[in-house]
């Protein structure tokens, strides 16, 4: 799936953001994350070769993965990247923020009840961030809306929220210091998701996994594969 990248760098703003691979990935690089900068890649959705065709094929496009969409020192960028969201409508848009509160501010003129080809995921990772950011999701204008807990280190509850979502996306964190992530936990909100007939993916273990009150220290190449393996996604 092609990634999009109009922007890098990004500013912690909650708990779950204490170990970001984004900001743990610049540390190694000498790189300064807090300087948001534009990047060489700002509009390769419209980028088009010698015959006048898009360079990005169409489909499902991850949009600023090294960054927040919502970022406030983005706001001077983030028009353009509407109106060229708004001329790839062959493609699917999908970006993540922890800044749900700034979207609607954010929102460009047309926006009405959401472009058809933009997807919003809420970051959440705990019940405090639900509790605080979900309520916002579930009254905002948004055609597709999704819920990712990643990293969760926490336990939730979400049923109250999952009318307004499509998709729930569970993943626990990476490092020496991670945070654990309980099997009982992921459970809870698979239990939660097929009650309310809402998509469930567990997209990744965590460094520190605890299942059956054992622990588990797993490398980063068996995240995605043990939880793969434990065969919990589920499609209504």
């Amino acid at each position: 799936m092609p990634m999009w990248s109009p922007w890098r760098g990004c500013i912690k703003c909650s708990e779950g953001c204490r170990f970001c691979y984004v900001h743990k990935g610049d540390e190694k690089r000498g790189a300064t994350t807090e300087e948001i900068t534009k990047t060489k890649q700002f509009y390769f959705p419209v980028d088009k070769d010698k015959a006048g065709s898009y360079k990005m094929k169409a489909g499902k496009v991850y949009v600023c993965f090294q960054s927040d969409f919502l970022i406030e020192q983005a706001d001077i960028w983030r028009s353009d990247c509407w109106e060229m969201m708004r001329e790839r409508s062959d493609c699917g848009f999908i970006f993540l923020t922890k800044r749900i509160e700034r979207l609607e501010s954010c929102l460009p003129p047309d926006w009405s009840e959401g472009y058809p080809n933009v997807t919003v995921g809420c970051s959440v990772e705990n019940q405090e961030a639900v509790n605080a950011r979900l309520p916002v999701l579930a009254k905002l204008p948004v055609k597709h809306r999704n819920i990712i807990l990643q990293p969760l280190i926490g336990e939730v509850s979400i049923e109250q929220y999952l009318s307004c979502s499509e998709l729930v996306v569970v993943g626990g964190e990476y490092g020496k210091n991670a945070r654990p992530l309980h099997f009982e936990w992921v459970l809870s909100i698979r239990e939660q998701c097929i009650n309310a007939k809402v998509a469930f993916e567990f997209r990744q273990c965590a460094t520190h996994f605890i299942k059956d009150g054992k622990a588990y220290t797993l490398n980063y190449n068996q995240l995605s594969a043990q939880a793969k393996a434990a065969g919990l996604d589920y499609r209504p």
